[in-house]
């Protein structure tokens, strides 16, 4: 009995950690951009400055028994916040496989873990402010070359190299692009999360998840263009859309790191 119920008490702890996590990943979100601590201070509302309660701030739970709204000023509170908590749980759940007894599945567990954690804020601060802070994408690539060790799939001097030369190559591309078009291509902050994205899935991860943000981005550059066009207004051409390009970079990572598309299509 005991046993047959570890499995399903282990995969919910493991939604509890993401939602935990997520919550964390909300004061990033937010307060990374701005220049503001994720320590300090505490959760508040950014209505009227009063302090969130701990009881206030249990991930998803507290959002759904205080409809929506800050327990003092009553000003609704973004529904970013559940959306957030209840992604990163679900992308937690999902990666998790089940964990050996031993020292290496559990520190590799817990580098997918970390890995899906940086995809989330990403995805969320680019598409907020069209930046991918250092903090994310060179702190990133620094906690998954400490960590290469780790990784099930690949070899640490694997990962390094892909990852060194995945960010020198697209450093190149974006110069000669740029030079050539007078446009920018890809942005500094996609340039070095290439690099993160190589030190957690090597080089094989690099091209997949470049294929399928090319064909996400496009598919909703497209749309959104034709949107735009039937409307009367705004770019006809998805060349001249203005879309941020690391929460489909975030897409194709996270394709690539649940099916190991790279494996099956010889990268």
């Amino acid at each position: 009995m005991t046993m047959t119920l570890m499995p399903i008490l282990m995969q919910f702890l493991v939604v509890a950690l993401g939602l935990v996590i997520g919550s964390f990943l909300n004061v990033v979100i937010y307060r990374l951009p701005r220049d503001e601590s994720v320590v300090k201070p505490g959760s508040h509302c950014p209505h009227c400055n009063s302090s969130v309660k701990w009881y206030q701030n249990i991930p998803l739970f507290s959002y759904l028994f205080l409809g929506g709204k800050c327990a003092n000023c009553k000003a609704p509170i973004s529904w970013r916040y559940p959306i957030v908590e209840f992604l990163t749980a679900v992308l937690f759940w999902l990666s998790y496989k089940g964990l050996a007894p031993d020292l290496f599945s559990i520190l590799s567990q817990i580098r997918i873990w970390i890995f899906i954690s940086i995809c989330v804020a990403v995805a969320f601060i680019d598409y907020d402010h069209r930046i991918i802070p250092d903090e994310l994408s060179l702190g990133g690539w620094a906690i998954g070359a400490l960590t290469a060790y780790w990784d099930f799939r690949y070899g640490m001097v694997h990962l390094l190299v892909a990852s060194v030369c995945g960010f020198g190559f697209f450093f190149l591309f974006a110069l000669i692009y740029e030079k050539f078009t007078g446009r920018v291509g890809l942005g500094g902050g996609d340039i070095k999360f290439m690099g993160t994205i190589g030190i957690f899935l090597g080089g094989g991860g690099i091209w997949a998840s470049l294929i399928f943000s090319s064909i996400i981005g496009s598919v909703v550059g497209i749309g959104m263009a034709v949107y735009q066009k039937r409307k009367g207004g705004g770019p006809a051409s998805v060349l001249r859309a203005s879309l941020p390009y690391g929460p489909f970079l975030v897409c194709g990572a996270l394709i690539e790191l649940f099916f190991e598309v790279s494996r099956w299509i010889g990268l």
